[in-house]
Parts: C-alpha cells; structure tokens; sequence
C-alpha cells in the first residue's frame, strides 16, 4: 500500500511537472499562444516624467566628474569622495579623507590615478589634490550657497560604504549651521540636508537641481554613524574662497588676532559672558592693541570681548566668524569689558595667524 501511495505522488508530480507548458489548443479555428506558467506580460509605460527626466539628465552628465578618493595609512585604508574641480586635473575633496601617506583616485571609467595632497585647510576640513595627468572630464559647474533656500531640491554623487557612483536625493533642511573642527574653530553657514550621506560620502559634491555644485558633503549627525536623515555640507562659496589659495599656496590664511581664549567651560564657571582672553602672543594685533590677558597667580581676569563689528560675541565661534567676514589685513572693531560693567571700543588689525 506504502509503494502505491508514494507511486501516486510520483505520477502526479510528474503530472503536474508536464502540465507546466500550456500545449497549443484550438479554439475556433485558431490557435493560442504558448506560454509559461506563471509569466506575466510585460506593461508599456510612458515616458519618464520631468523630475525623473531632469535627474536622469543630472546624473549623467555630473557622475563622470565625482571620483573615489582612496588613502592608505600604514594600517588602514580608508576612502572618500572628490570632484574635477579645473582642466589641469585638481580634484577637491575633505581634508580628514586625505589624511593618508598614499593617495589613489578612481575615476568614474574605472582608471586609477596617483594624486598628492598640494593643499589642505583643516579650519575648513577641504583640502586639494593634484592627480598625476588631467582626468579627461570636464569640472563641475559652480554655484553659489549665499542665495539658497530651505525646501529646495539638493544632489549628492560619491561612494557611500565603497559603492562608486551613488545618487542620493533630498532636500536643503537648514541654513547657516556651525560645524566643530578639531582646531576649535567653527565652519560657518554649513547647509543641512536629509539628502542620504553616508560614510565614503565625505569630499563629494552636494548639486542643486541645476547640477552645479553648492556644496561639499562632510559630515552626518548619527549615533550609528550611518545616515539618519542629517547630513551636513561645507557651503560652496567658503570653498571657491580658499580652494584657489590651496593651489596656489598650499594653504590658506587663519583670520585671527594673536590671542588664546580660555576654555568656554572654564569662562562659564568665572560667571564670564563673552569670550575671555587667556593671554595675548608678544607683538601681535592685540597686545598692540592693549588687549589683555588673565594673570591667574594674581586673580585677575583678563579682558572679555562681548561684541565684534556690531555682533553680540557669546563663545569663540562668533569671533572667529566674524574674522573671517573681516578678512586679513582689515580692522575688525571689538567691544571689550574689563572690570565688571566697565566697557570700551577698541579697533584691532585682523592679520594670518596660520603656521
């Protein structure tokens, strides 16, 4: 009975194994198509609405331009993103990417190229590679990130998690964020975007729907350190301001006024509002100025800048931006407080405070 049973199941297994192909069936003098179970026939569709045609567009004529960006320490590999920033085959990518002794780019057709570092600014984290031969592709048009506008359609290219040639979509979600480097400086006026950025992202274009670039991905805010809807873009006109000197100088001038502040921390313990000068470098701007440092063997406390060219001065990162709108070799005019309530205007030269 048991090998009757399992001869059954095999019969119809095989019966249904044989009924897979539809056999050809008249059917009023005609015959019906052969077909294969379970196949579906495939739908025509239109052409591709305006937005997709526009990124198609986009992607194709960017990608060609934005490389992988690979360094090699001696016990790592790491590996970011970059773009064809001229003919003579300079590409601009982050600074922390091409913390490496060895720099390799892949461009997109897949040629690898030797590059060296010629310039860095890590006040900014961009830095700029020259290749061994121009890459053949043309740059990526510029644009501008002062006329920008929270809600507007933004493009990131580069090579998240190693993955060459990735598009992301989204939107500018915020303007004029500050972003920490590790120098205790701020990068101001930082775009935010939900635009996916993930890590291999860093040194790679941010496009508006123009493809031109407005800025370069640098960052994400994620406790996992992948993306989670927050991702942060150098704006594209700090860029364009010091990319040139990089190429031309191998740096790029630190706005600044010769003085050492003291810790937020320790300012906000002293019941301090402002930014406290710690001391004053011999012969700089603002020991010429008359500015003064603390004496803690004394217990005195040093002057405290609470305005910069009109603006209110809370921590560092104010008065560092405000240098840099000043610009080196131009006065910036700082309100100071010594003595609690005493107030006085001091103008002071802003000068390269750089190494």
């Amino acid at each position: 009975m048991r090998k009757s049973v399992l001869a059954l199941l095999a019969v119809a297994t095989l019966g249904l194994a044989a009924c897979d192909r539809i056999a050809p069936q008249r059917s009023g003098g005609g015959e019906t198509t052969v077909t294969e179970a379970g196949t579906r026939t495939v739908t025509p569709r239109g052409a591709l609405s305006d937005s997709e045609q526009s990124t198609v567009s986009l992607f194709a004529n960017a990608a060609p331009s934005v490389v992988q960006v690979v360094g090699r320490t001696q016990t790592s590999i790491g590996a970011g993103s970059g773009f064809v920033w001229d003919q003579q085959g300079h590409v601009v990518t982050n600074n922390h990417v091409v913390e490496a002794q060895e720099i390799m780019v892949r461009l997109a057709n897949g040629d690898a190229l030797r590059a060296e570092v010629i310039g860095r600014a890590p006040q900014y984290d961009i830095a700029v590679l020259r290749l061994e031969r121009a890459p053949g592709v043309p740059p990526l048009a510029i644009g501008s990130s002062s006329d920008l506008r929270v809600g507007q359609s933004v493009f990131a290219i580069g090579n998240p998690f190693g993955l060459d040639q990735s598009l992301s979509s989204g939107i500018v979600s915020a303007l004029q964020r500050r972003l920490p480097t590790p120098q205790g400086r701020e990068i101001a006026d930082v775009i935010q975007t939900d635009a996916a950025i993930n890590p291999g992202n860093s040194g790679g274009p941010l496009l508006d729907s123009a493809a031109r670039v407005i800025g370069v991905n640098t960052a994400i805010f994620s406790p996992t350190g992948v993306n989670s809807g927050i991702g942060f873009a150098i704006p594209i006109d700090t860029v364009a301001r010091v990319v040139p000197d990089l190429i031309a100088n191998g740096r790029t001038p630190t706005a600044g006024i010769g003085i050492l502040v003291a810790d937020e921390a320790v300012a906000t313990r002293l019941g301090v509002e402002g930014v406290l000068i710690w001391e004053t470098s011999p012969g700089g701007p603002a020991a010429r100025a008359g500015l003064r440092g603390t004496n803690p063997q004394a217990g005195v406390l040093g002057d405290v800048i609470v305005e910069a060219n009109g603006h209110p001065v809370a921590r560092l990162a104010d008065l560092t931006n405000e240098f840099e709108r000043v610009g080196v070799g131009r006065t910036i005019t700082l309100v100071i407080e010594r003595g609690k309530g005493n107030r006085s205007q001091v103008q002071v030269p802003v000068q390269d405070i750089g190494d």
